[in-house]
């Protein structure tokens, strides 16, 4: 199983040029030679409003390629795309966040989504924290994401993926529109204020039935999880089984929090 890591402890392992930014910070619309306003991009992805996934992932990467990256948490929106991109433009690397505190599962289904799609080395950007999760037990104290869980997905997924996506003009996710009231208003295509690129979304129209429909046509290789009624991948002490199609609320030592998201998404 190969993968390429991007790990701020020893240093970003130097990746290929095919995909990194020459000046190594955040691209924006206005510096970028793909340059829209936010304005146009939100008319371009308007005009995606009647098509398929497919043809928002293929007018993407077309646009964007080679500085266009999946971000991929290996829930099952995250491996439908992983299909999708892969029939377009094998080439495209994606990136996963390992808070180090993921499933056995998830870790899995990466191999198996690498195995069955012959993913290279470079393709698969593994991202860390700058800590440890002994160092910041001792920094932060023991469990920090029963005390202060903002703070947790901050060190753990805001940091590490801020600092991925600097050397890309455009990321592709899975947010879809019914999975939470924070994202009923997802554009197809838009700016991303808080990283500062294009945003991509192209199941922001499909519903959890849409998703699964395309698992099962393809027979995609996804996290058995969700055959637990897992609705979200994400780290172990945060997630439970729930309604597998919308994302719960997230948990502080049992108590439901009032956010739904940890940061990476902005809530509409």
């Amino acid at each position: 199983m190969g993968m390429c890591s991007l790990d701020g402890r020893r240093g970003p392992t130097p990746a290929p040029l095919l995909w990194k930014v020459s000046n190594g910070r955040g691209v924006s619309v206005e510096n970028t030679e793909h340059s829209a306003s936010a304005e146009e991009l939100a008319a371009w992805g308007e005009s995606f409003e009647a098509k398929q996934p497919q043809e928002v992932v293929a007018a993407a990467i077309e646009r964007y390629v080679p500085k266009v990256v999946l971000a991929c948490s290996f829930g099952a929106e995250d491996v439908v795309l992983v299909d999708m991109v892969h029939r377009i433009n094998p080439s495209v690397p994606l990136f996963y966040l390992d808070t180090e505190f993921l499933f056995p599962e998830t870790y899995a289904t990466r191999d198996r989504v690498i195995e069955r799609y012959q993913l290279k080395p470079e393709q698969v950007i593994q991202v860390k924290s700058l800590l440890t999760p002994e160092h910041q037990a001792a920094q932060h104290g023991e469990a920090l994401w029963t005390r202060q869980p903002d703070q947790c997905c901050e060190l753990r997924k805001v940091e590490p993926l801020t600092r991925v996506l600097k050397g890309f003009d455009a990321w592709i996710t899975g947010i879809r529109r019914d999975q939470s009231p924070t994202r009923a208003n997802a554009k197809l295509i838009e700016w991303d204020q808080k990283f500062q690129l294009v945003k991509v979304n192209p199941l922001a129209k499909w519903t959890w039935e849409d998703v699964w429909t395309y698992i099962r046509v393809h027979e995609v290789p996804y996290n058995e999880l969700h055959d637990r009624n897992y609705p979200s991948i994400g780290c172990t002490s945060l997630h439970e089984p729930g309604d597998a199609r919308r994302r719960l609320p997230r948990w502080d030592g049992g108590k439901t929090l009032p956010r739904l998201e940890c940061g990476l998404h902005k809530a509409s």
